[in-house]
């Protein structure tokens, strides 16, 4: 309803609720029911929804009955908040085609390891979340620091998808920040307080859709203008002075210096496809969470196989807009692209008419879509939105519920009662979030602010649960000493180099270092810090019997047996499918 609202209605309001500039599109009669059709859809789903919501395994686990294509659509479509779309367009903005790396390396092996190899351990014990088996395997200690190191993290994520929800309020309508920031986050609230998880999964399904029907309109017009591939990379060529660094996924990363990111292949390999990439895609409770709601091991192994097909197409969607966006870059063109910077730059300016890399897909959609298409465009862009934030609050709600709330503060609650902590505690979630979303109008762009939020949460917590999962002496104290020390010790890195930004130079390896650079050495690390305080208190104490560690253990578990099917159906012809696809992906741009 809020959309249809004019830009003239808003003359009238106090400061804070004000148009913020002049908008660089409005929207039609037809934009604005392709709209509000979303709206009251995802809104039905959580009325809907509400009364198969009631107990515990159903709000916060949707009763365990998702299909594998269910979880493993909303598996990827957790990740497909609006940060994704926006954030990693300005990215290829920024840094070219290195940005493809997040989806490609940075995605698929992990995704494969947690269907093939993990999953068991986490389905097997029934956990209600990742600081869940940290309890079963090093006692509460790491628990609590799980718990209250991921609900600050999805609250600070939380943020950056109002933040970027904003951002297209502001560049397309010419809302103010403020007002955007509050009106965005009201629907979340209400469908995912109202369904819980089963509510969120089946809006990441539409989300899903919606998004790749809005979404690939950009680069499917923008390349037809263009003139296709070709003419992209010659205009590209062209912008950047016959500079190709930016069209090479691998070529140019021997050395710091000959790429735009300023990050060198030990770093891409290791910092991002190994401790990023493993750390979010099986140890983050967002995305494990969709899997734990399948209704059988073979599903829950299944999901992300099948979500890893659909990630390799992303950066159809959205690194692809950040590259005709460099295309465009000459403003002096019709319909060029202005230059772009930093989104600290433009508050340090504000009132400049400045734009931020976090605004080419607004600024591209406004060029390319008219009535209708822009009404989709806004509404993929508005699911998005949805998608990540509905993510955060519900992995929030269960992780606060089932491993702060209870063990913390009431032990002896009945089951309704936790329904209704949980349901609270979205509605609290999303208002500290708002906090939340200004943090990001300080940070370079929305991908290093998430990346470096990665490094410093995600990064110990891999080191420590691979050590649980796969090495037997791992002792709880050793657990809960290598998150906590980790966690500071990555943080404290990440200081250093904001009140020091000469730093960088250390933390990366090169004076040729980009932001994101310092996030993926960063996080390797932390990784290898954390790693070497689990072995070393490890055998300096005591560990747990072995047969204590059945169900959380790889050589102390008795996997349950999976009746036969034709090879077609099984996980593992599926993952060497993707495989073969992921390399000929890689060598096509090397």
């Amino acid at each position: 309803m809020f959309l249809s609202i004019t830009a003239s209605a808003f003359s009238t309001l106090p400061g804070s609720l004000a148009l913020a500039a002049e908008p660089l599109a409005r929207l039609r009669g037809l934009d604005i029911a392709v709209i509000a059709i979303y709206f009251a859809m995802v809104l039905w789903i959580g009325f809907y929804l509400k009364g198969r919501s009631n107990t515990g395994e159903e709000f916060f686990l949707a009763g365990r009955e998702m299909t594998a294509w269910i979880a493993g659509l909303s598996f990827v479509s957790a990740n497909l908040g609006s940060l994704e779309l926006m954030g990693w367009a300005g990215s290829a903005y920024q840094y070219g085609i290195l940005a493809t790396h997040w989806y490609w390396v940075g995605a698929i092996p992990a995704m494969l390891f947690l269907g093939l190899v993990m999953m068991p351990f986490y389905y097997v014990c029934k956990t209600h979340s990742v600081p869940g088996y940290l309890d079963l395997r090093y006692g509460g200690k790491a628990r609590t620091v799980a718990a209250l190191s991921f609900a600050t993290e999805m609250i600070l994520m939380s943020g950056v998808n109002m933040f970027a929800m904003a951002v297209v309020m502001k560049v397309v309508l010419g809302w103010n920040i403020t007002f955007s920031i509050f009106v965005s986050s009201i629907a979340v609230a209400i469908y995912v307080g109202l369904g819980g998880l089963r509510s969120a999964i089946f809006n990441e399904v539409l989300q899903f859709v919606l998004i790749w029907g809005g979404a690939l309109l950009v680069p499917i017009l923008g390349l037809v203008q263009a003139g296709g591939w070709h003419g992209m990379v010659e205009k590209i060529l062209f912008n950047m002075h016959g500079n190709d660094s930016y069209l090479h996924l691998w070529r140019d990363t021997g050395s710091f210096s000959a790429n735009p990111m300023g990050v060198q292949w030990t770093g891409i390999l290791f910092g991002l496809g190994f401790v990023i990439s493993f750390g979010y895609w099986t140890t983050d409770f967002l995305v494990v969470q969709r899997v734990l709601a399948a209704h059988n091991l073979r599903a829950a192994r299944m999901a992300p196989i099948i979500g890893s097909f659909f990630k390799m197409a992303v950066p159809f969607i959205v690194i692809l807009p950040g590259l005709l966006g460099l295309a465009l870059r000459t403003p002096a063109v019709a319909g060029g692209i202005p230059h772009l910077v930093g989104e600290d730059v433009v508050a340090a300016h504000a009132g400049m008419g400045l734009h931020s890399y976090n605004e080419i897909l607004p600024l591209m959609m406004v060029r390319y879509l008219g009535p209708g298409l822009l009404g989709l465009g806004i509404t993929a862009l508005i699911a998005g939105f949805m998608s990540g934030m509905a993510g955060n609050v519900s992995a929030f709600s269960t992780v606060w519920t089932y491993d702060i709330y209870r063990p913390l503060i009431n032990k002896k609650g009945s089951d309704s009662h936790y329904v209704l902590v949980g349901r609270l505690s979205i509605f609290i979630g999303v208002l500290i979030s708002i906090g939340a979303a200004y943090l990001v109008m300080r940070a370079h762009g929305i991908m290093d602010y998430v990346q470096a939020l990665f490094s410093i949460f995600i990064a110990p917590l891999l080191a420590v649960i691979l050590f649980g999962m796969f090495w037997k002496r791992a002792t709880g104290l050793a657990g809960f000493l290598g998150l906590l020390t980790g966690i500071i010790f990555s943080a404290g890195l990440f200081m250093w180099v904001k009140l020091n930004p000469a730093e960088l130079a250390r933390v990366a390896l090169s004076p040729d270092a980009k932001p994101m650079a310092e996030n993926v050495f960063r996080a390797l690390w932390a990784f290898l810090f954390s790693a070497i305080v689990v072995m070393v208190v490890s055998l300096l104490s005591r560990p747990r019997p072995v047969e204590e560690l059945g169900g959380l253990v790889y050589g102390a578990t008795k996997l349950p047996e999976e009746e036969w099917v034709p090879f077609y159906k099984r996980e593992w012809f599926w993952a060497c499918v993707v495989v073969a696809i992921f390399a000929a992906l890689n060598i096509l741009f090397w």
